[in-house]
């Protein structure tokens, strides 16, 4: 993947860095190995292309990896589920192969830390699907606001309905017709994804950021600037 040239201007993440956040703000993995499938309680840690996560000491997994001095053969699944109740809540689905490797037995005493060298990724989405190599992950990072996506987005639904229907002024009038039920699907640094929810489907739309949020305490501010741009019938970016 070659980096993205500096006068191009980027309104969303790559595949390969939706698929770094979308691993940093998961909680818990499924692992196949050796025709069985394990449910690991974990948070992912993600170094390019090297991702980092904990198992219990005495599980059957890591026994495996244990026996297994060039890596055990693994694949990881994961599901991306938007926070918010939408229908179709399925934002994407990611599975991932590699070899997995003990690392080092953790402080507590009672789980390990595992090392997972990616070889390859597929993120399917209802936009479409994605290969990736362990080098492509190499060059990408997290969103800063991976991990607090969902808090943000359920914050935004439950607790400010009337920013969303100030941020409709910046929709396309055709787009309201039917007045859809409108709700926040996603968000990362770029900007902030709408779905437009009608009785016979459903259309995302994508609000982009004056410029990327830098970090999670500049995503208020960023959406200021839309509901001001609403407020004065500015123009604004959509995708």
């Amino acid at each position: 993947m070659s980096p993205v040239p500096a006068d191009v201007e980027v309104s969303e993440p790559t595949a390969a860095e939706r698929v770094c956040s979308l691993l940093d703000a998961t909680s818990s993995v499924a692992i196949r190995a050796c025709g069985e499938h394990h449910d690991l309680d974990t948070p992912v840690a993600v170094h390019g292309s090297r991702l980092r996560l904990s198992a219990p000491l005495d599980s059957p997994l890591t026994l495996a990896a244990t026996g297994e001095p060039d890596g055990l053969a693994v694949v990881l699944d994961l599901t991306d589920v938007a926070p918010v109740a939408v229908r179709d809540r399925v934002r994407g689905r990611l599975t991932l192969a590699g070899r997995l490797r003990l690392a080092h037995l953790a402080d507590d005493g009672v789980s390990v830390h595992l090392h997972l060298d990616v070889a390859h990724a597929v993120l399917a989405t209802p936009y479409g699907t994605s290969a990736l190599t362990g080098a492509d992950l190499a060059l990408a990072s997290p969103d800063p606001l991976a991990r607090l996506e969902a808090d943000l987005l359920t914050h935004l639904a439950d607790d400010h309905r009337d920013a969303i229907a100030v941020l409709t002024r910046l929709l396309d009038p055709q787009l309201l017709a039917g007045r859809p039920k409108i709700r926040p699907l996603a968000l990362d640094r770029y900007g902030l994804v709408l779905r437009l929810d009608h009785p016979d489907g459903h259309r995302d739309v994508r609000l982009v950021f004056a410029e990327p949020a830098r970090e999670a305490e500049e995503f208020g501010h960023r959406v200021h600037q839309l509901l001001t741009a609403a407020h004065s019938g500015l123009p604004a970016h959509r995708s």
